[in-house]
C-alpha cells in the first residue's frame, strides 16, 4: 500500500507547526493548577490558547526570518528587494497565479507586479521564499557568472520528479553533469540520417493535411506538427516511432466526424495523451510551491508516467540486451564516439545501463525534442497566417535557396538569413520553454548577493535556499531592452540596425537558456523547424486562421483587443505547462501550391 504523498508531506511539516500547540495544551492547564489550584480552566479556553500559540509561533518565525534576512542583507551592503503585499502564507499571490494560469494573457500577472514594484522583487508562495527578475543582467547571473551560487534546489526536484526522475532537467551537481556528459556528443555534430528522419516524417503529415483540406476540413496545426515532433523524436531516440501520425488527425469539434472518428484509444493517442497530462500537471505543481502535495493528496502524474513507461521500457530493455550482446562477441567499438547511424538510446547504453537512469534521461530528452519544436512551429505558423508579408519573404527565399521540391541540406539552413531570422523573431515573442508563469528558476544554495544594476545602486541580497524565478518570456518583450516596437512582430530586427540591442547585450535574448545548462539540442531544434518549414512552404502558399470551427472557450476576451502589442492582436490563446502552446489548437485552411508553380 502507498502512503498518500499529502500525507507524508503533512508528517514531515506539521510536527514542528503543531509543537506550540501541543506544548500549551499539556503545560497550560498544569501551570495553573500549581499557581492557581482553585482555578478551573475549560476545555475550550485550552484549545484556543493552543491554535493561538502555534499561529504565533508561525508569525513570529516569519518576521524573525525576515528580520535576520534585513540584517544580513544591511551587513553586506546590500538590500532586499522589494516585497510583494500579499495576505498571510502568500494565499492571494496563488490565487493570482492560477487565475493568470487559467484565464489569462501569459505573465500578466508578472507584469502587473514588474510595473508596481520594478523588474525584480519577491513573494511569498506557500511559506516559500522566492525572488523574481526580468533583468537580464541577474538572469546572466543565475545562469552563468553567478552558476556555482545557485542549482534547481529539493523543491524542484520533488516537484519534476515523479515525470523527470533524475534526468538532465531535474538534477544537480555530479549528476547534472554525468546526465549531460552522456547526452551532449549526441548533439554536438550535424547528422544527415536526422533529416532522413524529418523528411520521412514530415511528407506523412503534410500529406494527411492535404487530404483533409482536400476533403473541405480546416486542421488543426498544433496537433498536426505534435505528431510530426514525436514521431521524429522517438525515432531519434529510439530507432522505432510511436506511429502517431497513424492514428490520423483530428476533425473540428463541430463536425460529426470528431466523435465517430475518434481515436482516442489508438495506442499512440494513448501515449500522447499521457506525455501531455504529465507536463499539465507537473506544471500545476510548480505553482504551489513547497506544499503542492496538499493540492494532489496521491500523485496524480504517476499515472501518467506508467503509461508512458510502458512504451519506452521494452524498447530500453531490448537495447540492453542487444549492446550486451554485442559485448559478448567483441562487436562493440571501445570509443563513446556517436555513430553516423546510431540513436541516442544505441549511444546511452554503451555508457550506462542502468534502467533507471536511461528512462528518465530518454523522457528528459523526449520532451525537449517533441515539445518546444511542436511549439515553435505552431506559433511561427500562426505568425505566416497573422502577417502576410512576413510569410511572402520566407517563402520567395526557400524557392530563391531550395527551389520548388529539393530536400534542403544542412548548407542550405546556414545560408537562409531570413528564415532564421523568422525563426528567432517567433522565439523571441514565443519563446518555447518560458514557462511564463512557473517561469524557469534556480535556488541559492547559500547566501549571495546579485551585484548592483548602476553605479550607486546596491546589490540585492538573497538569502539561503531561495527560489530565484526568471521570466524570458517577460524579458523578450521589454521596450527599454529591445527598442520602442518590442511588442510588433517584425524578424528584420535580426537583420538591420536593431540586432545592436542583442550585440551589447546578448542575455536579452535566451529562447534556450544560456550559461553552462544552456539546451544541448539547439542546434537540432533550428535544423527541425527549418526543415520542416521549408517542406511546408514548398507546397502551402497561404494560411488562413479557421475561426469558425476554433472552439469558443479559446477564443480571446474581446477586452483583450484594446490591449497593445501582441495580445491586442491574438486570434489565440496561449497557454503554458512545461512548454507553450495554443489552448484549443491552432485551426487552420491552408492553400496548396499549384503545378504550375512548383514546377
Amino acid at each position: 500500500m502507498t502512503i498518500p504523498i499529502g500525507l507524508v508531506h503533512l508528517l514531515k511539516h506539521l510536527p514542528p507547526i503543531l509543537a506550540p500547540s501541543l506544548v500549551t495544551y499539556v503545560a497550560l492547564p498544569y501551570g495553573l493548577r500549581l499557581l492557581y489550584p482553585a482555578t478551573h480552566v475549560s476545555g475550550l479556553i485550552v484549545l484556543l490558547a493552543s491554535i493561538i500559540a502555534s499561529s504565533l509561533y508561525l508569525i513570529i518565525s516569519a518576521l524573525y526570518t525576515n528580520f535576520s534576512n534585513r540584517n544580513a542583507a544591511a551587513a553586506n551592503g546590500a538590500v532586499m528587494p522589494p516585497y510583494i503585499e500579499a495576505s498571510w502564507g502568500g494565499v492571494s499571490t496563488i490565487k493570482a497565479l492560477v487565475n493568470n494560469f487559467k484565464n489569462g494573457y501569459p505573465g500578466d500577472i508578472f507584469m502587473e507586479w514588474c510595473e508596481k514594484y520594478g523588474n525584480t522583487f519577491s513573494m511569498t508562495i506557500s511559506s516559500e521564499n522566492r525572488i523574481f527578475t526580468t533583468e537580464p543582467q541577474y538572469i546572466k547571473a543565475l545562469l552563468a557568472t553567478q552558476f556555482d551560487d545557485f542549482e534547481k534546489g529539493p523543491v524542484s526536484f520533488t516537484q519534476m520528479n515523479t515525470l523527470l526522475g533524475t534526468g538532465v532537467f531535474n538534477s544537480d551537481g555530479n549528476r547534472w553533469k554525468f546526465h549531460r556528459s552522456m547526452t551532449r556528443p549526441f548533439f554536438s555534430k550535424d547528422r544527415i540520417s536526422h533529416f532522413d528522419v524529418f523528411d520521412r516524417h514530415a511528407d506523412d503529415a503534410l500529406n494527411q493535411s492535404k487530404a483533409r483540406l482536400a476533403d473541405g476540413y480546416p486542421i488543426d496545426f498544433q496537433d498536426m506538427v505534435s505528431r510530426f515532433t514525436l514521431d521524429s523524436a522517438t525515432e531519434f531516440l529510439f530507432g522505432q516511432d510511436v506511429r502517431s501520425l497513424s492514428a490520423g488527425l483530428p476533425y473540428p469539434s463541430s463536425s460529426p466526424l470528431s466523435i465517430t472518428s475518434s481515436n482516442d484509444s489508438h495506442p499512440a493517442n494513448v501515449f500522447a495523451a499521457a506525455f501531455i497530462e504529465g507536463q499539465n500537471v507537473t506544471s500545476l505543481r510548480t505553482r504551489y510551491g513547497i506544499n503542492w502535495p496538499l493540492f494532489e493528496w496521491n500523485d496524480r502524474v504517476l499515472p501518467h508516467r506508467t503509461i508512458v513507461n510502458r512504451f519506452i521500457d521494452p524498447i530500453i530493455s531490448a537495447a540492453i540486451v542487444k549492446h550486451k550482446a554485442r559485448v559478448a562477441v567483441g562487436d562493440v567499438a571501445e570509443s563513446k564516439e556517436v555513430q553516423e547511424e546510431e540513436t541516442l538510446l544505441d549511444h546511452l547504453v554503451k555508457i550506462t545501463q542502468d534502467h533507471q537512469t536511461l528512462q528518465d534521461e530518454i523522457l528528459n530528452i523526449m520532451i525537449a525534442g517533441r515539445d518546444t519544436t511542436a511549439c515553435t512551429l505552431t506559433f511561427a505558423v500562426y505568425m505566416l497566417a497573422e502577417n502576410p508579408h512576413v510569410l511572402k519573404r520566407v517563402r520567395e527565399e526557400i524557392l530563391d535557396k531550395v527551389g520548388p521540391s529539393r530536400r534542403p541540406t544542412h548548407d542550405d539552413l546556414r545560408d537562409m538569413k531570413y528564415l532564421r531570422a523568422f525563426i528567432n523573431e517567433t522565439l523571441r515573442l514565443y519563446p518555447a520553454v518560458a514557462r511564463v508563469l512557473k517561469c524557469n528558476n534556480r535556488t541559492s544554495r547559500h547566501a549571495t548577493l546579485l551585484p548592483a544594476k548602476a553605479p550607486g545602486q546596491k546589490p540585492f541580497y538573497i538569502p539561503p535556499m531561495t527560489k530565484a524565478v526568471y521570466s524570458v518570456f517577460l524579458m523578450h518583450r521589454r521596450t527599454d531592452l529591445w527598442g520602442p516596437d518590442a511588442l510588433e512582430f517584425d524578424p528584420d530586427r535580426f537583420l538591420d540596425d536593431r540586432v545592436k540591442y542583442i550585440t551589447k547585450n546578448p542575455f536579452i535574448f535566451l529562447p534556450f537558456n544560456g550559461g553552462p545548462r544552456i539546451c544541448l539540442g539547439q542546434q537540432f531544434a533550428y535544423h527541425e523547424s527549418s526543415f520542416f518549414l521549408i517542406r511546408l512552404l514548398q507546397r502551402f502558399s497561404d494560411f488562413k486562421m479557421a475561426q469558425d470551427v476554433q472552439p469558443g472557450w479559446s477564443k480571446p476576451p474581446a477586452d483583450w483587443a484594446k490591449c497593445p502589442g501582441s495580445k491586442g492582436k491574438e486570434k489565440v490563446i496561449p497557454g503554458a505547462h512545461l512548454t507553450m502552446y495554443v489552448k484549443g489548437g491552432l485551426w487552420l485552411r491552408m492553400e496548396e501550391v499549384k503545378n504550375a508553380e512548383s514546377t
